[in-house]
């Protein structure tokens, strides 16, 4: 759980609330399947919906699909945090937010 949390809380406080977009129809379940199946003893059903429900919120379906990487290659968390692209470092912005969030409400 610690583990998962942490990972989800390297994510907040970068984006005013009306800067976040409405969740998209398509958004689906990427970062719940990918919690699903994720070695972790902490993911749960429970925990990975509640998650997923923030990323709806606050992720677009793209960045989704980044996040939805680092439950398998967490090092790629790292490698878009420390780039010098402005795509990663605005995607991490939004990441960050994302992070803090889920780890106040689903924990």
């Amino acid at each position: 759980m610690k583990t998962l949390t942490t990972l989800l809380l390297a994510a907040a406080l970068a984006l005013p609330l009306g800067m976040i977009s409405a969740p998209s129809a398509e958004a689906g379940s990427t970062i719940e399947r990918a919690c699903m199946s994720s070695n972790r003893r902490a993911a749960s059903r429970p925990l990975c919906d509640c998650i997923q429900r923030v990323a709806d919120q606050m992720l677009t379906r793209r960045d989704q699909r980044m996040a939805a990487k680092f439950f398998k290659d967490p090092h790629r968390a790292q490698e878009i945090r420390q780039s010098d692209r402005s795509s990663d470092e605005e995607f991490w912005k939004r990441y960050k937010a994302f992070g803090t969030t889920a780890g106040n409400v689903c924990s």
